[in-house]
């Protein structure tokens, strides 16, 4: 039976998520060793993009997005995967999903050797924290808030999949770590990263999508693992503070600036949805207030403002690495993005959670 959502709401998805599927490299040069344009590839965005359309099925029982999602999965590994990284693990949190679905034990082996890859042999920093390693560049010493969504979620699932408390223990671990270096104690928003080496936060960034991995991250792993309940408090807390921020720090469009206290830094789509996607969530889920939903909505109105007629999700900046200055933030190119697309997918489907029609 299918479920009375808007029309208008569906034809929109619908469209976002065609673009997601013909995305191609071209629009900018790619500094990436492997593209994170296309959804040819192996990489970080095209593993937030199969999350966005594993969220979708979830939602609308589609049968053709989980068809897709499984022979994206059976092409990449007839070609043969990348290297393990933090980054090129992302795609693996799907994966997880699609072996609950449909049974293949390939799925759950090829789990099983890239979770053991990030459990035992993924370099680690001072004080255990993952290595922000990624494809080109193993960044010694260094820890980025990116980690928390590209590895420390698909760690999560395999302790729920395997039945293993270890992994839930090592995410908690990698949470609290994560949050110790790069909390701003006077904002309460997330500094991009931190070294153990130089022991200083790079430009000092309050960069706008890696806040956005928190804030849409949290939600769905307190979704996914039984923590302590001290800790979910104070991850909770956490996201608390800095939602309270960026309700301070919102412009006038709705949209957030990639430097989310930087005005002449240029306002940016695809963390501006997943501020919007986590705090919608959080609402309707009971983790945050009632009175941050209007922020929210607000956002949703921007995003939707930002997605074309066909599709395209605009607004969108390029893949961004530790900048030693601000500038460099300010002077990443805007294009077409699969997590831009995909981002914006999320919150559109948690959307459709608030206007089912009647």
């Amino acid at each position: 039976m299918s479920i009375p959502y808007k029309t208008d709401s569906l034809h929109l998805i619908n469209m976002v998520i065609e673009q997601l599927k013909e995305l191609k490299g071209g629009a900018v040069d790619e500094t990436c060793p492997i593209g994170i344009i296309s959804m040819d590839n192996w990489e970080w965005p095209q593993g937030v993009g199969l999350f966005s359309l594993y969220s979708f099925y979830k939602t609308t029982g589609r049968r053709d997005i989980l068809d897709y999602i499984r022979t994206w999965f059976d092409q990449q590994m007839a070609k043969g995967l990348p290297d393990k990284n933090i980054n090129t693990m992302c795609p693996m949190l799907t994966l997880t999903y699609l072996y609950e679905e449909v049974g293949d034990e390939r799925y759950l082996n090829l789990c099983k050797e890239w979770a053991h890859y990030a459990m035992n042999e993924l370099p680690r920093t001072t004080e255990h924290g993952f290595q922000h390693v990624v494809s080109g560049h193993s960044n010694p010493g260094e820890i980025w808030d990116d980690t928390l969504y590209m590895t420390v979620l698909f760690v999560t699932r395999m302790g729920i999949l395997l039945q293993d408390d270890t992994y839930i223990q090592e995410s908690i671990r990698q949470f609290l770590v994560h949050l110790k270096y790069l909390t701003d104690p006077v904002s309460g928003l997330f500094f991009h990263g931190w070294t153990f080496e130089g022991h200083h936060h790079f430009a000092n960034a309050l960069w706008g999508r890696g806040n956005a991995w928190y804030t849409a991250g949290l939600i769905d792993y307190l979704d996914m693992a039984v923590i302590p309940e001290g800790v979910r408090w104070f991850l909770l807390s956490s996201l608390e503070r800095q939602v309270k921020s960026l309700a301070e720090l919102q412009s006038e469009s709705g949209l957030w600036h990639t430097l989310l206290n930087d005005p002449s830094s240029y306002l940016e789509t695809s963390a501006s949805a997943g501020f919007a996607y986590g705090i919608l969530k959080a609402v309707r889920t009971g983790l945050l207030d009632e009175t941050y939903k209007s922020v929210a909505l607000k956002a949703l109105a921007a995003v939707k403002e930002q997605i074309t007629e066909d599709g395209i999700v605009q607004g969108v900046s390029y893949g961004t690495g530790m900048g030693r200055t601000l500038q460099e933030y300010r002077d990443i190119p805007i294009c077409p993005m699969a997590y831009g697309q995909s981002m914006a997918l999320l919150l559109l489907v948690e959307s459709l959670n608030h206007e089912i029609a009647v």
